[in-house]
């Protein structure tokens, strides 16, 4: 579990951490070595989970050997799928990684939403329900390795 303790704000007890693929840990249906290694040390800090359409179908093989959850859908409806789930997990204590328009309704409900510019780019509307928007997955990540980054930009 990871504590978040944001002035002002609310206390986080983060119990879930929820990544899109393609676009947001992925770019072009691969995962950087480096990512692999920070989701692998998230693994031990929580239950992690990859939703995803498999745009690519290459989730399952880049995802082999990491501790983690994966779910693929048909890609119709995936972001009910999305948000489904993150309902059954408990949104008040799952944190939520995403990039595209189908990651908008797990942004809705998620205690924490972070919205992630990698080289796919990122929807615009998914930005006016995230919490925090960074640069790559790296600097998502990093958030939550080093929550008082996380709590300086959310702090009232």
């Amino acid at each position: 579990m990871i504590n978040i303790n944001i002035p002002g704000r609310c206390d986080c007890f983060i119990e879930n951490i929820v990544f899109d693929f393609n676009g947001t840990i992925a770019v072009n249906g691969k995962i950087e070595p480096s990512i692999k290694e920070k989701i692998s040390i998230l693994c031990n800090m929580a239950n992690v989970y990859v939703l995803t359409a498999d745009t690519y179908g290459s989730a399952a093989m880049e995802c082999q050997g990491l501790n983690l959850n994966l779910k693929t859908f048909p890609n119709d409806k995936v972001a009910d799928y999305k948000a489904k789930i993150v309902n059954e997990l408990g949104k008040d204590k799952t944190i939520c990684f995403g990039n595209g328009y189908n990651d908008i309704k797990m942004f809705e409900i998620a205690a924490l939403s972070v919205a992630v510019l990698e080289k796919e780019g990122t929807c615009s509307s998914i930005l006016k329900e995230s919490d925090v928007m960074v640069k790559s997955i790296d600097d998502g990540i990093n958030l939550l390795l080093n929550p008082k980054a996380l709590i300086a930009t959310l702090r009232a």
